[in-house]
This record gives structure tokens, C-alpha cells and sequence, in this order.
């Protein structure tokens, strides 16, 4: 238990630790954020008939045509037009029976109610949206598992649904420890700073849609620690940060065994992260998480979310990941897995100066981490290296 594992061994088991959470309808306006706990099956085809694609005229047969009519989205036209015949048509109007294409209205002319084509004739079947082409009944558009974002919301709705089935966000409580906390970032003493962490995590778990409970901070006390872990008996997943370390003052530990937690492992090989705690009292999850707020940031993007999105039923659960081209040299790395605080612009990482597990502003202002793995080798600028994107900046 207190030999270090490697990141990929400790995301497995924590990943393996998931709960899974039960099922539940929502209405998919407001199902932002979650992830379908079923395949998402069309109950209608789109489109329903052939529409136009363009603003013109439905036309059959060589021109010039007479104009017989007209087609409004909404509106159809309802009669069947013969070679020589065109109705006048509007973007997403039902084409009329019959009519093989459509010539839209920058290449017509319009005289004595004679349409005639003023550019190339377009081909059969030009500018109409054939029935059907984007999807049809009983399609399966979405797996089990998948992200619901904007244009999923859009398609559900459009595919005829007013609800889906999802998994209901894990109640997480959050506890904040130590001595050196104060409650109030305005009026803190010298020997104190201002308790940040339990409020960084919360606002990570928020995006998921998580009924947070935050405790703390609590003082580095047993009495006290007991009593903070009674107020998350009900968590389906309890957070600590702060007190996972090895000195005679982290007593989250010996809190966690003496509330009934089953230790799994406490340390990783990771820069920042490496006191990362991970216990399991029953059904519930715990996860401890280092005080540093770096730290803490880092090792909740990697471990925390993941877990949740697991228990949410997403089955692509960790930070994205990409390759981009550094914008200065790198040293090589030591033998624990490293990930270094920069930032992105389109196709160029540039490593942040600062990397001081306790520097927020450099944090704040980074909107990546450049992975090193264990052992790596020193990197020229120009050549590329991994970069984890904890918050998926810039991707859907």
C-alpha cells in the first residue's frame, strides 16, 4: 500500500473503483453536460421529405418553364408539376412531385410568368435535400456513453425526442483540511492563506452537474476530521484535500481508517500529485488529493473528474489529449510522470515560467500541461510533445 505506483496503474484502479450511478429521464434541454446512459434511436426521418436547398425554382425538363405555383417552408405547394412546369421554392420547402432539380433564383429570369435559365443548367437532383439523407427512422445516432453537448441537444430534439436516459451526477463532498486554512480570503492572518481548494474542485465538478457538499476547512485535529467525515456519510464520493501526506501533522490518513475507509494506495509517481490518496468505505469512493492547489488541480482533472464521468457513464473519461510543436527547449525529466503548466495557441505550446506546485497566477493563466513521462529525454523547440488539456480547452 505505501509503495509509489505509476499514473497509469493508479487511473486504473481508480477508474476500476467507479460507482455507477442509476439512471434517470431528463428533458434533453437540460441535458447539457450529461452523458446517455442508452443509444440515442431516431423516431423520425430528416429530412421528412425532399426540401430545397436554395431559394429558386423547382423545375422539370427543359426550360423555359411556366411558373404554376409555390413552395414555402410550411407551406407546400401540393400539385404535381409536367415537364416545362416550375413552382417558385424557398429554402427548406418541400419539392414538388415530379420536379428534378432546382435552379435557384441568381441563375433565373422571370418575364410574362416564363422562368428561364440565365447560367448552366444545374445537373438532376441539384440544391434538393433527399428524404432521409441526414438520418431515418430507427437509425441509432448516439451510443451509450456519449458527451451530450449543444448539437447533441439539437439532434435528440430533432429525432423526435423530448427526453433521454441518463446517469444522475454522483453526490461528491468536498472537505478542505489544515491548520494553515482560513474560511475568509478578506480578514486572513499572516500564518494563514485563504482556502481555495475546496472551491477550485467544487467548480470542476460543477461542469458535470454535481451536487457538491462542502465541508471545512477543518483543522489538522482528529476530533475534528471525525466529525467532518460524518457529514459525508452520505457522498457517493468524498474529496479531501490536504493532509495526504507523510508528516506528523497529515491526519487524513489515520481519519480515513478510523471512519471506516479501506485504504488502495497514497502515493503516485507524478510532479505535481504525487501524495494522491485513493480509499473505499463501503459503496462510497474516496479520493484524497494533495493541498498544494496545483496539486490539487492536477490530480483532480486526472483522477477525480475521470472517475465521475465513468460513474456518469461517459466511456471517454480522461483529459484530452494532442501533440504540438514546442515553442522552447525542455531538460530532460526525472523518473516520476511530470506534467508542466503552459499554454496553447493553435498548433504551438509555450512551457509557463513558473512551476511551483503552490503558483496559482501561473496556473490561471496556463490552459494546458505539457505531459513528460518518466525518464524523458530533453526536447528542442520545434519538436513535439504531448500536451493534456484538463479543462478540454478547444474541443468539443
Amino acid at each position: 500500500m505505501g509503495q509509489m505506483i505509476s499514473l497509469s496503474e493508479a487511473q486504473s484502479r481508480v477508474l476500476a473503483m467507479a460507482p455507477t450511478m442509476q439512471t434517470e429521464k431528463v428533458s434533453v434541454s437540460s441535458a447539457l453536460g450529461r452523458y446517455l446512459a442508452t443509444d440515442l434511436i431516431a423516431r423520425r426521418t430528416q429530412p421528412p421529405a425532399d426540401l430545397s436547398a436554395m431559394d429558386g425554382f423547382a423545375i422539370l425538363g427543359d426550360g423555359p418553364w411556366k411558373l404554376v405555383g409555390e413552395s414555402r417552408a410550411g407551406a407546400p405547394c401540393g400539385n404535381k408539376i409536367n415537364p416545362g412546369e416550375c413552382t417558385r421554392i424557398s429554402t427548406g420547402a418541400h419539392i414538388p412531385d415530379c420536379a428534378d432539380r432546382v435552379l435557384i433564383q441568381e441563375n433565373a429570369s422571370v418575364a410574362d410568368e416564363l422562368v428561364r435559365c440565365t447560367q448552366d443548367m444545374p445537373r438532376e437532383g441539384k440544391h434538393i435535400r433527399r428524404r432521409g439523407f441526414d438520418f431515418a427512422e430507427g437509425d441509432r445516432l448516439l451510443e451509450a456513453g456519449r458527451l451530450i453537448g449543444p448539437s447533441q441537444i439539437a439532434l435528440a430534439i430533432t429525432s423526435g425526442h423530448a427526453e433521454v436516459e441518463v446517469r444522475r451526477p454522483p453526490f461528491v463532498a468536498v472537505l478542505d483540511s489544515g491548520d494553515s486554512l482560513s474560511s475568509d480570503p478578506v480578514s486572513c492572518r499572516p500564518d494563514q492563506i485563504p482556502a481555495s481548494n475546496g472551491a477550485m474542485i467544487a467548480a470542476m465538478l460543477s461542469n458535470l452537474g454535481c451536487q457538491v457538499l462542502r465541508i471545512g476547512p477543518v483543522a489538522d485535529d482528529s476530533a475534528a476530521l471525525a466529525a467532518a467525515l460524518k457529514q459525508a456519510e452520505t457522498a457517493d464520493v468524498l474529496v479531501t484535500s490536504g493532509g495526504a501526506s507523510v508528516g506528523d501533522h497529515d491526519l487524513i490518513k489515520p481519519a480515513l481508517e478510523s471512519w471506516g475507509a479501506k485504504l488502495d494506495f497514497w502515493k503516485v509517481a507524478m510532479k505535481p500529485g504525487k501524495p494522491l490518496m485513493l480509499a473505499k468505505r463501503g459503496d462510497q469512493i474516496v479520493i484524497g488529493l494533495p493541498g498544494n492547489p496545483v496539486s490539487s488541480y492536477v490530480t483532480a482533472a486526472l483522477f477525480l473528474l475521470p472517475l465521475v464521468r465513468v460513474a456518469m457513464g461517459s466511456t471517454r473519461p480522461l483529459p484530452r489529449r494532442g501533440k504540438f510543436r514546442l515553442a522552447c527547449d525542455l531538460p530532460a525529466s526525472g523518473s516520476r510522470h511530470e506534467f508542466l503548466r503552459a499554454n496553447w495557441d493553435v498548433d504551438v505550446v509555450g512551457l509557463s515560467e513558473l512551476q511551483d506546485s503552490s503558483a496559482l497566477l501561473t496556473l490561471a493563466n496556463s490552459n494546458c500541461l505539457i505531459e513528460r513521462p518518466p525518464n524523458s529525454d530533453a526536447a528542442e523547440a520545434g519538436s513535439f510533445v504531448p500536451v493534456v488539456f484538463p479543462e478540454n480547452v478547444g474541443f468539443a
